[in-house]
């Protein structure tokens, strides 16, 4: 049985904490959080961002109310991104987080056109760029803990446990309160499932979340993969050459200092 996360968002109150202890505990940069985005544009997550809150403006019986939304990794029962990888860069872990190795990764990206939620993100800032997303706080899970957003919530909008066991709470809860919840655990079922389950007051699509099957996505991107296998040589020729481009520049550029120093001393 693997983990997952329910989110309710009746519960949600919008503080953002959540945001705050992904930042500390994966020791991410500090950034604005005001973006909350729209229903046609939502806010990006980032390579130093992997978790964002979204609110909607929603309406209900003729009255508007604000909804919240968790938006990161979805993590996959069955990921595309890690189909998609060529080199086994993204795996699905059997605790249920899809964890990420950047000693594999090539920088190919086409985990980021697999995703169907458009996750995996790029670092295109620094010199060396790899693939960021939210880890599941696999490495505190490895360790007994939750994650380190479900432990800092206070309100409870976030449950982690057992998958099938948040599927039952999450059914008993739309029974108890069929008028505050719309009867669809978002997550069971879109694109063979996923560990992060939603609950809302709303149809999901109102809050942006795309509408899928229940089919794997993995099907279409094993197709894809095995189509373009010259297109991938090239790629990792191409990376291997700005890799080695960029290694000779940095050893010149500490050669150049090196030498610089040594007459500086002797003078």
């Amino acid at each position: 049985m693997s983990k997952g996360v329910l989110y309710d968002a009746n519960k949600c109150i919008g503080c953002r904490a959540c945001q705050v202890a992904c930042k500390q505990w994966n020791q991410l940069p500090a950034e604005a959080t005001t973006n909350t985005g729209t229903l046609e544009n939502p806010p990006k997550l980032s390579a130093s961002t992997f978790t964002k809150i979204h609110f909607t403006e929603a309406e209900d019986n003729g009255k508007f109310q604000f909804v919240f939304t968790k938006l990161q990794c979805m993590h996959c029962e069955h990921p595309a991104c890690a189909t998609a990888c060529p080199v086994a860069a993204l795996q699905k872990t059997k605790e249920g987080p899809v964890i990420y190795d950047d000693n594999r990764c090539f920088g190919c990206r086409y985990c980021q056109v697999a995703c169907p939620f458009g996750i995996p993100n790029f670092e295109w800032d620094k010199p060396m760029p790899w693939i960021r997303k939210c880890t599941f706080c696999a490495d505190r899970l490895g360790g007994g803990l939750e994650p380190a957003c479900v432990k800092t919530c206070p309100t409870g909008a976030l449950e982690f446990g057992e998958r099938d066991d948040l599927i039952v709470i999450a059914k008993e809860r739309i029974a108890a309160s069929p008028d505050k919840y719309v009867d669809h655990i978002y997550g069971e079922k879109e694109v063979g499932g996923l560990s992060w389950l939603y609950l809302s007051p709303v149809p999901f699509e109102e809050l942006g979340f795309p509408t899928l099957g229940t089919e794997p996505v993995t099907v279409n991107a094993e197709r894809a993969m095995g189509a373009v296998p010259p297109v991938l040589v090239a790629v990792a020729a191409i990376m291997t050459g700005v890799y080695l481009v960029i290694q000779r520049r940095q050893k010149m550029s500490q050669t150049k200092e090196n030498d610089k120093n040594k007459v500086e001393v002797t003078k």
